[in-house]
C-alpha cells in the first residue's frame, strides 16, 4: 500500500510509536491503523467510531473494543486528549499545544485556535497549593459555514 504521508505525518507517527515503545508497549498493526487515522483526521478531531471506520479499512480485523481501548490506552499515557461532551460523543485529538477549541453547536465541528492563554502553573500553584496537570478551553458558536445557513 502506498501511503501519501507528508513528513510531518511521518515524524509524528514515529514520535507516537516511540512513546509507545518507551511505555513498554507493543507496536501492533491495529495500534498503528488507529495512529495513522488520528494523524491524517487530526483537524476533524475525530470520535471513536469515525477513527474505528477508517482505521478498519487500513486493519480489517479491527474491533470497535479495541478501537476503544487503544484511545483510552493513548489518552491515559498523554499521547492524545479525550474531549468529553455532555451533548456529543467524545473525540479525540492529538495537538498536545495550549490552544482554544472552537466547537459548533449546529454541526459539531470542532476547530483548534492558537491563543495567548498562557497560564503559569508553578504560580498557581505556589499561590493556591492546586497542581494543575491538564488545561482545556472551549468556545462554543457556529463555524463559517453554519453562520452562513443563519444562526
Amino acid at each position: 500500500m502506498i501511503r501519501n504521508d507528508s513528513g510531518l505525518e511521518k515524524a509524528k507517527k514515529q514520535l507516537i510509536i516511540q512513546q509507545l515503545k518507551e511505555k513498554g508497549l507493543k507496536m501492533t498493526p491495529q495500534r498503528l491503523a488507529i495512529i495513522e487515522v488520528l494523524i491524517e483526521k487530526r483537524d476533524l478531531h475525530p470520535s471513536a467510531r469515525l477513527v474505528h471506520e477508517e482505521a478498519k479499512k487500513k486493519k480489517e480485523s479491527l474491533s470497535l473494543s479495541t478501537t476503544y481501548s487503544t484511545l483510552s490506552e493513548l489518552s491515559h499515557l498523554g499521547i492524545i486528549k479525550t474531549l468529553q461532551f455532555d451533548r456529543m460523543e467524545n473525540r479525540y485529538e492529538g495537538n498536545p499545544e495550549e490552544h482554544l477549541n472552537l466547537i459548533c453547536e449546529r454541526c459539531g465541528k470542532i476547530l483548534d485556535y492558537k491563543a495567548s492563554m498562557a497560564v503559569d502553573r508553578k504560580e498557581t500553584e505556589r499561590k493556591t497549593g492546586f497542581s494543575i496537570i491538564d488545561t482545556r478551553l472551549d468556545c462554543y458558536g457556529y463555524c463559517r459555514e453554519c453562520s452562513k445557513g443563519g444562526s
